[in-house]
């Protein structure tokens, strides 16, 4: 599994970072995103404690070590770690003038993933969204709701990832996103937007999530392709 949508109590989850990735670990997960939910009031407090955390679990600097030998310590100290951690943001209802400032800062601090809070059914998220998001530098746009075919075309040119997600409420919409991204030839990845261990998922309800939202077989494995492919992205 890999999954690049989770919280942590830096923001609206439960665990913290490393209790959530020992989580995960424990479910099978390979990789995890963490990307908490931001905006001006709390990124800097979130990206720092995300990427230690993150750093920490990878192996890089532990806890805080500042000395030569603190990479080789991390490798002793992360012996029993075989999850990867990728440190992340989640932009969540910004005024639409400052999305692409606010990604483009959140970049310049070091952080991998960058996430933007669609246009969610469940939520009152600000008209426009979606398109704001996507005219800017991010790598998925989760949860986008009702996603116009222009703005799934955009997705596609842009290389932006469509999310389908297990999320309830959320997930309402997974089918009409599948459709928009099969049509706009948009690539799609499944995500649990996880806020608790509970919300953590199986392969196995993966592959049920993904054919509910009317993939066939071939297409399921391409969305789990696409997540591989994103992550080497990030890592390299």
């Amino acid at each position: 599994m890999i999954d690049l949508h989770t919280h942590t109590l830096l923001s609206d989850g439960e665990l913290l970072p490393t209790e959530l990735a020992r989580r995960a670990q424990d479910k099978g997960y390979k990789v995890i995103g963490i990307t908490d939910h931001v905006d001006s009031s709390n990124i800097d407090f979130v990206i720092s404690g995300i990427i230690n955390a993150c750093n920490d679990i990878n192996g890089i600097n532990p806890l805080g070590f500042h000395h030569r030998d603190s990479l080789k310590a991390g490798l002793q100290h992360n012996r029993d770690w075989k999850i990867r951690t990728i440190p992340g943001v989640e932009i969540t209802h910004m005024p639409l003038e400052l999305i692409k400032s606010t990604v483009k800062f959140v970049r310049s601090k070091g952080i991998k993933l960058v996430l933007a809070h669609g246009e969610t059914i469940v939520e009152p998220v600000i008209k426009g969204t979606n398109k704001a998001a996507l005219l800017s530098d991010i790598n998925i746009l989760t949860h986008p709701g009702l996603i116009s075919l222009e703005d799934a075309k955009l997705a596609a040119a842009r290389n932006i990832y469509l999310e389908i997600t297990s999320r309830k409420g959320h997930s309402l919409t997974n089918g009409h996103v599948a459709k928009m991204a099969k049509l706009a030839g948009a690539k799609l990845v499944l995500n649990t937007d996880s806020h608790t261990p509970e919300n953590l998922i199986t392969k196995d309800f993966a592959e049920e999530i993904l054919s509910g939202a009317g993939l066939d077989k071939k297409e399921i494995g391409r969305v789990f392709k696409n997540s591989e492919e994103l992550v080497l992205t990030l890592i390299n």
